[in-house]
């Protein structure tokens, strides 16, 4: 198992020598009570998650540990250039599948893995969005199981998450251990919110005014995540809106204010595809703009992410992704997928079921954590339920190894001790291109042994540095 601090050999690695040199000067009574300070900055922050399909359904704080993961400046060049290569396929693909299909006549995907697709929109066929962007925002999970073994686990296509957790975490940091910074040459994530304004606005229809009006639309406070639908919109200065305080006027979608209907030209949306226009999609949303999806085709406002883009992070098509990045770019992927089995394949099918106890497998529409089976650490009867789910749906799931992530301390009350990790970078596009925040979110399993770190699992949080050197 590789450990991101100590190696494989137990030899302190070079990006932690500085902070490692650092604590050890600590007294860990301090440590102790600067984590009891950061659990209360959040408390008083307000930084909570909602947990579905729980009996208590209160929100939690999100668990943040002081431990930083350490990233050095080489291994992060290395890393971003593979994120851009598959961001620029991903938008490529988007734009092929709801136009000519290319990549379908070309017999690299087959026809039924996006005819039968539920994430593939019907409604999106024909349309190009302003600029020709179909992903402003993007969150590609990586996973790592060695010193330059990194792997795409997942792509955020639709709406991803977890981004104000990685600035709250630096202001943290920042707050408590200002000596740290000035030590470690830390490349600065909190210039996020006025690249994503940015962004944003430079993606907006071409007849909108020299500063476009944006808006954030959240589908309100009983959200997993409107805490971050809320501190984005304020760490932009824009509005925050549901779906009640829109209408289409005269053709343009507006906002409600003080003086009137306000006409919008970028609205980024934190609400699923299916809820988005309830004349179009589901007639029963209330969270949506009835008529919006007529505007958007008209090219009249930006709907970031576009609708439609959930093909593109479908975790069935993610077993294609290799074929993807090389048909777009012309290119071998830079970052390799984790070796997949699609279990509508019959031999797939078959191996998963033979070796279910070895496996992770997943729902294909899946995320948070939800509907998947860890196969090592599952129960006799786990594993019986999960085989039967995957006889009557094999076409729901998919099936990958179980990787030996790579682990980083987080401090506990009798001292540092390993824990899994993943990470979520964030990839902002627009038409003048493709800016990725130095970092992202490290999500942490805080259980001994567990793989599990999505926050709705019960995983934490760490701050996350990219040295500059």
């Amino acid at each position: 198992m590789f450990d991101e601090m100590w190696g494989r050999d137990g030899a302190l690695r070079s990006p932690y020598a500085h902070f490692n040199g650092w604590l050890e000067g600590e007294d860990p009574k301090r440590l102790r009570a600067k984590q009891r300070e950061a659990e209360e900055l959040f408390r008083l922050t307000g930084i909570t998650f909602n947990v579905y399909g729980q009996a208590a359904a209160e929100e939690r704080l999100i668990p943040f540990d002081i431990i930083p993961r350490i990233i050095s400046g080489h291994e992060w060049q290395k890393l971003s250039r593979g994120i851009e290569q598959r961001v620029r396929a991903i938008n490529a693909f988007l734009h092929d599948i709801y136009h000519r299909q290319e990549i379908i006549r070309a017999g690299r995907i087959p026809k039924e893995m996006i005819a039968r697709n539920d994430a593939f929109l019907p409604q999106m066929i024909g349309v190009s969005p302003p600029g020709g962007v179909y992903t402003h925002i993007v969150g590609i999970d990586l996973v790592r199981t060695g010193p330059g073994e990194f792997y795409v686990l997942e792509d955020n296509a639709r709406t991803p998450s977890g981004v104000s957790y990685m600035l709250e975490n630096r202001e943290t940091m920042l707050q408590m251990f200002p000596e740290l910074f000035s030590q470690n040459r830390v490349r600065p994530v909190q210039y996020y919110p006025r690249d994503l304004l940015r962004s944003l606005a430079a993606s907006a229809p071409a007849a909108s005014s020299e500063k476009p009006t944006v808006a954030v639309l959240t589908p309100g406070i009983y959200n997993s995540a409107y805490f971050e639908h809320a501190f984005l919109a304020d760490q932009m200065g824009v509005e925050l809106v549901e779906g009640h305080d829109l209408r289409v006027v005269e053709g343009r979608v507006a906002m409600r204010t003080t003086k009137g209907y306000r006409p919008i030209d970028v609205l980024y949306r934190r609400v699923d595809d299916d809820f988005l226009d309830p004349l179009n999609f589901n007639p029963e949303s209330a969270l949506g703009v009835p008529g919006i999806m007529d505007v958007y085709r008209a090219g009249r406002i930006t709907i970031a992410n576009a609708p439609g883009t959930g093909i593109a992070d479908d975790k069935a098509i993610y077993s294609y992704m290799p074929e993807i990045v090389e048909f777009y770019t012309g290119e071998r992927p830079l970052l390799e997928n984790v070796p997949t089995w699609r279990c509508s394949e019959p031999e797939a099918l078959t191996y998963v079921l033979d070796h279910l106890d070895e496996l992770v497998v997943k729902e294909v529409h899946g995320s948070g954590g939800y509907g998947m089976l860890i196969g090592p650490t599952a129960s006799k009867k786990e594993l019986k339920d999960f085989r039967r789910k995957l006889k009557a749906r094999p076409g729901n799931y998919i099936a990958q190894p179980t990787l030996s992530l790579s682990t980083v301390p987080i401090f506990t009350r009798t001292g540092l001790a390993p824990r899994h990790v993943d990470l979520r970078p964030f990839v902002l596009v627009s038409p003048g291109g493709i800016r990725i925040t130095p970092g992202g979110l490290t999500r942490v399993a805080l259980k001994k042994g567990s793989l599990v770190v999505n926050s709705s699992q019960g995983g934490g949080t760490k701050d996350t540095w990219v040295l500059e050197d």
